[in-house]
This record gives C-alpha cells, sequence and structure tokens, in this order.
C-alpha cells in the first residue's frame, strides 16, 4: 500500500512540474508576445536593421503636447535640455531635430556646441564613419551614409559642389571658416543673446553645425521624386531657409510628429522642426 501512495505521489509531482513548465512557457509566451510588439513597431515606425535582438525604440506618451513629446525625446540624448532664452536652446530649437533620431547605431553629442577643434576631433574620433558612394572624400555616419547612398541608387542626387568634403562631414576650422563667409563676431554676439536668428538659416555658428556630427550633408535636389526617396530613406530638411542642408533622422515621414516636430512649408519645401 506504501508502495502505490509513493507512486502516486510521485505521478503526482511529475504532473505538477509539467503543469509549471507548461504555466511557465505560457507567460513566457505572453511576455515574448508583448515585446514582439515593439519590434513590429521598429520596422514599420523606424529605419533600423532590425536584428534577432529585441529593439524597443522610445516612443514619447501622445498624451503630451508637441513640445513635451520631443523633450521627453531629446533628454535621453541630451541628459539635461539648455534653459530658454540661451545660447545653446536658441542652437537646439534650430538644429535639434536631429535629436529624435532613434538608431542604435548613431552617435549624438551630448551637448549642441563643440568650443573647439579639439572638442570636435574627440567627438568624431568616437563615430563609426562610412563613404557615399561616388564621392572623392564624403564620410557620413555609418547608418546616415547608408541610408542616403540606397536613395542615390533610386534616385540621381548630386551633392551641392558636385563632389567635395564641404558637403558632408566638416571639422571645425570648416565651420568656422563658413561662419565667416557670411557673418562675424558682431552678429554672433546677436545671435548668442537672441536677437539674431536669420543667419542660422544660412549658415551655423562656429562648433554648432549638424555636419560636425556625420549627420549632415548639402544637395542639390530639384524634384519631388529626389525629395520623396531621400524622406522614405530618413533624410529631411530641418533647418527653414537652407534649403540643400539635409539631416539624416532615421524616421519615416508620417512618424515624424509621434516625436513633436512639426512640418511647415516655406516657398514649397517642406521644413520638419522642432517644436521650440
Amino acid at each position: 500500500m506504501q508502495r502505490i501512495v509513493k507512486k502516486i505521489k510521485f505521478i503526482t509531482t511529475i504532473f505538477l512540474i509539467i503543469f509549471t513548465l507548461v504555466a511557465s512557457n505560457d507567460i513566457n509566451h505572453i511576455k515574448f508576445n508583448a515585446k514582439v510588439q515593439p519590434l513590429n513597431e521598429c520596422l514599420s515606425t523606424t529605419l533600423l536593421p532590425c536584428t534577432n535582438s529585441v529593439v524597443t525604440p522610445f516612443i514619447p506618451n501622445q498624451q503630451l503636447n508637441e513640445q513635451q513629446r520631443f523633450l521627453s525625446t531629446i533628454v535621453r540624448k541630451l541628459g539635461i535640455v539648455p534653459k530658454p532664452d540661451t545660447f545653446e536652446y536658441i542652437l537646439l530649437r534650430t538644429y535639434g531635430a536631429v535629436f529624435v533620431n532613434p538608431d542604435t547605431e548613431i552617435k549624438l553629442p551630448a551637448k549642441d556646441i563643440f568650443a573647439n577643434e579639439q572638442e570636435t576631433q574627440e567627438f568624431q574620433a568616437t563615430l563609426t564613419m562610412s563613404h557615399v558612394d561616388g564621392t572623392n572624400d564624403c564620410y557620413l555616419q555609418k547608418a546616415a551614409a547608408e541610408a542616403l547612398n540606397k536613395a542615390r541608387s533610386l534616385q540621381k542626387i548630386p551633392l551641392k559642389s558636385g563632389y567635395g568634403t564641404g558637403d558632408c562631414t566638416r571639422t571645425f576650422a570648416t565651420n568656422l571658416r563658413f561662419w565667416q563667409k557670411y557673418a562675424n563676431n558682431q552678429i554672433l554676439a546677436r545671435v548668442q543673446q537672441g536677437k539674431e536668428t536669420k543667419i542660422l538659416g544660412l549658415v551655423a555658428p562656429p562648433g554648432t553645425s549638424q555636419h560636425l556630427w556625420g549627420l549632415a550633408i548639402d544637395l542639390r535636389v530639384t524634384n519631388q521624386q529626389q525629395r520623396q526617396v531621400l524622406n522614405q530613406h530618413g533624410w529631411f530638411q530641418t533647418v527653414e531657409n537652407d534649403i540643400p542642408h539635409w539631416t539624416y533622422v532615421g524616421l519615416t515621414e508620417e512618424n515624424l510628429h509621434l516625436y513633436g516636430l512639426k512640418n511647415q512649408v516655406v516657398r514649397g519645401i517642406t521644413y520638419w522642426k522642432t517644436p521650440l
């Protein structure tokens, strides 16, 4: 009798173990499905190459207003958002659209202004760069270059200069040279005080250009087909009045609003601007 009881207990224990494993598997399955959905969102929301690992791109709370959605996104990249009316905030308002880029392969600076060539070089030394096809010496961050190369394989889209490095990733010295071509220290002082902003659509102050980050390029775009293919590959015009300037945002156009970016049409050109 005791042997029968022991056998029943043993069978019961085995059954409980099997039941627990099955139940556990169901729980894990539920958790896995919960993680698959963000992965699907990754495929539809961004241009990220989704791998076997779970990718969960950050999407801000859509109950927030545009400015709140934007700030909640960029604070994950910058850590500290500059105070309003500061020079850094003015720069962020003009050039900060790139900070919503969800691509994990993209590296963004921890601040929106470099003080000198050394700071610029230290940041650029951490980047993974890739060559832009059909150019002499044009390099961008790898994901940006790959997206641009795909777009240019579908449409002929020349660089502004036709070939030059000045269209792509720039040094601090190049940024300074462009600034001195169009502006001076007096204008810079007015920009820093918030008294002059139109110049920012023509040229970036020293140490502040998106070109320093390897995420911008100057192109000669003359038709809607070129714009469309660039947009489909994450490239957008984000600096009002800077017509040749394109920024790698890494999102599809229909999802830019999720991050608070606002579209504004100026003389027939759609710019995606920050809501600051």
